[in-house]
Parts: C-alpha cells; sequence; structure tokens
C-alpha cells in the first residue's frame, strides 16, 4: 500500500496518466527492485521496475529506517522522485512504492 503524494489517497489511486508522465498508481501494481549490496544485503536501490517499465536510480536523495522498514527517496532517470520502501522486520520482503512526485517543469 502506499500513499499518492499527488491525490493523498492511500489506496487505490488513480491518478491520470497526464499527471504522472504515463505512471499510473495503484495498488495493484507490480514493483521489483534491483539493489546494490555492498556492505550489507540490498544497501540501496539502483533499479526498479513498476508494472514493467525500468526506472534507474540516478541519485539517492535520502534514507531511513523506521521501527520495521528502511525508505529510500530516489530521483530517476526521468527526473521523477519516488520513495521506495522495504520491509526490514521480514526477510526478502517485497518493496512498496510509498510517493511519487512528478519533477517540475
Amino acid at each position: 500500500m502506499f500513499i499518492c503524494v499527488l491525490c493523498g489517497v492511500d489506496s487505490e489511486c488513480r491518478v491520470s496518466a497526464g499527471q504522472t508522465s504515463g505512471l499510473q498508481l495503484s495498488q495493484n501494481m507490480k514493483l521489483q527492485v534491483e539493489c546494490y549490496s555492498g556492505y550489507k544485503a540490498q544497501e540501496r536501490p539502483v533499479i526498479f521496475r513498476i508494472d514493467g517499465h525500468e526506472y534507474r536510480v540516478e541519485e539517492v536523495l535520502d534514507q531511513w529506517y523506521g521501527p520495521a522498514d528502511a525508505y529510500f527517496k530516489v530521483r530517476a532517470h526521468d527526473g521523477n522522485l519516488y520513495i521506495l520502501r522495504r520491509r526490514t522486520c521480514v526477510p526478502h520482503s517485497d518493496w512498496d512504492l510509498v510517493s511519487f512526485r512528478k519533477a517540475a517543469g
């Protein structure tokens, strides 16, 4: 589940494709993340795919940890900002798209 920064909805978000440059946000979307593993496993995301569309992480802008999660605010090669979350309390857990923001301009 995620909260869309475009509309504030926490599930079943259906933001128009025009606002998201072709990214249709929904609760049922498939997210896959490939990570750099250096000092520790899944240290930071480098590539992610949303429903088959691939996005290269150009820059990790911020990262923080909650009691059971790790969050990464990234800028992808399309210029947009994404916040990705990984559950750290569950081994081999899935990733979630927490937030998306279209680049200004």
